[in-house]
């Protein structure tokens, strides 16, 4: 593959994951807006296309050694793996973070007020992603599984497509919500009063940001796509 400036982020990230660290390192949002051109993204972004195109370039031109082709699995093999790895994931890490986010909020809000704030953001993330997993595990992956095995029931929600844009729009929801928490804390910049829990805490998050990026783009990029081409055929 050849990254240029006319082809979508979506499309150069599904081709070889390995360039969504490229996209990361820049600024660019490669999940929930990754049907934008490469051009685009460097634009909204404010990165230099040539600098991006470059990164791009040096990722594609050393052999991928493990690195999964997720564009080549099939639908119940992406959904097996986003439940697994990504639900999973998820599942753990909310209750912890919740945790901790409200205890560095008591323990230092009083001088950095932005804690508070990224207390009651997570809370908000938290409460949406279990929500909308539930939706996911118990509507939208059978159905897309059951089309896969073209067995697909009658669906109340009309085309696949209906579910799927809900399902987005949950996505940027949480997405802008992480990025309000990355800008709040200053790209989890520490202060010099930060306590053990704190410096874990941002960490957390951070973790937690980088999963919810390829968790979105496995979903938005890689199995809603093959959703509707599945859909279509029948």
């Amino acid at each position: 593959m050849t990254a240029t400036l006319d082809r979508t982020i979506r499309e150069i990230v599904a081709t070889d994951f390995r360039t969504a660290a490229v996209f990361q390192r820049h600024g660019i949002d490669f999940c929930c807006n990754g049907n934008r051109t490469l051009e685009q993204g460097c634009r909204e972004a404010g990165a230099l296309p040539c600098e991006v195109l470059r990164d791009i370039d040096g990722v594609l031109a050393v052999p991928a050694a493990e690195a999964p082709s997720f564009a080549s699995w099939d639908a119940p093999e992406l959904v097996a793996h986003i439940v697994e790895k990504h639900h999973g994931y998820v599942r753990e890490a909310i209750p912890v973070l919740l945790r901790h986010t409200r205890k560095v909020a008591d323990v230092h809000g009083e001088h950095h007020p932005e804690l508070p704030h990224v207390a009651r953001l997570f809370e908000r993330i938290a409460a949406e992603m279990n929500d909308h997993m539930a939706k996911e595990e118990q509507i939208l992956f059978p159905f897309i599984v059951a089309l896969a095995r073209n067995e697909a029931p009658f669906a109340p929600f009309g085309t696949v497509q209906n579910p799927i844009r809900m399902m987005e729009a949950e996505h940027r929801f949480v997405g802008d919500a992480l990025a309000e928490i990355r800008q709040l804390t200053a790209g989890y910049t520490l202060p010099e009063d930060a306590c053990t829990t704190y410096r874990v805490c941002f960490q957390e998050l951070e973790a937690f940001e980088a999963d919810l990026f390829t968790h979105v783009h496995l979903e938005n990029n890689v199995l809603f796509p093959k959703a509707a081409a599945l859909e279509a055929t029948l």
